[in-house]
């Protein structure tokens, strides 16, 4: 239970975190500096690198996931201290990162210790 639980709740911050950047770079505040493919490539598309494993609900492919969700964690962190008008965006995206970072090493924990020593359900 602890460990489906677990799981949905990262997939849910993963899948969130993905929808929030690109409506976050597309339509809340495009930049004016960058086109809009550039800005989308660099913040979504290493996002998309797990997203097969993470759907499957690989073991190792959440813990990979887990720290290279740090650097999104970081992002929001830089945002939501930097820039007022962009920083409800900023702490959307820190929760985001972080339920996904606790929720996938909880499920990689729980996996672990089961009795069928993390295979997929």
């Amino acid at each position: 239970m602890k460990r489906r639980l677990s799981q949905a709740a990262a997939l849910a911050s993963y899948l969130g975190l993905i929808g929030l950047l690109t409506v976050w770079n597309v339509w809340l505040a495009p930049s004016a500096a960058l086109p809009i493919s550039l800005v989308l490539v660099v913040a979504v598309f290493p996002l998309l690198l797990p997203l097969r494993g993470v759907l499957h609900g690989r073991v190792r492919t959440h813990l990979w996931a887990a720290y290279l969700i740090l650097l999104y964690f970081i992002h929001g962190v830089g945002v939501a201290y930097a820039d007022p008008a962009e920083r409800w965006l900023g702490l959307l995206e820190i929760a985001l990162s972080l339920t996904f970072f606790f929720s996938a090493s909880f499920y990689a924990r729980w996996s672990a210790s089961g009795p069928t020593q993390g295979a997929d359900p």
